[in-house]
């Protein structure tokens, strides 16, 4: 079940490549990272709930806060919410 929702995830950002603002294609890039790193994470420690995926990439963004600045951080944060919502 993670590994189809994070799939489902890297699609949805992969789908909007052509059409992306610089700032899209700056945020699917970090977003990937981030779902990529704690699906392989969940799937380590046997976890196959997808809220426990999305609390983990919750959980990644928030502790890399300080790695982005505001206007980026809202980027990030607005993608990943469409992501979720479309997942």
């Amino acid at each position: 079940m993670i590994i189809e929702f994070e799939e489902q995830l890297l699609e949805l950002i992969d789908a909007r490549i052509e059409t992306a603002s610089d700032d899209e294609l700056f945020a699917g890039g970090y977003l990937r990272g981030h779902i990529s790193l704690s699906a392989a994470a969940c799937e380590e420690e046997g976890i196959n709930d997808v809220d426990a995926l999305k609390e983990r990439i919750q959980a990644s963004l928030e502790a890399a806060r300080s790695e982005l600045t505001p206007a980026d951080r809202t980027i990030v944060n607005d993608l990943w919410l469409e992501l979720v919502n479309n997942a």
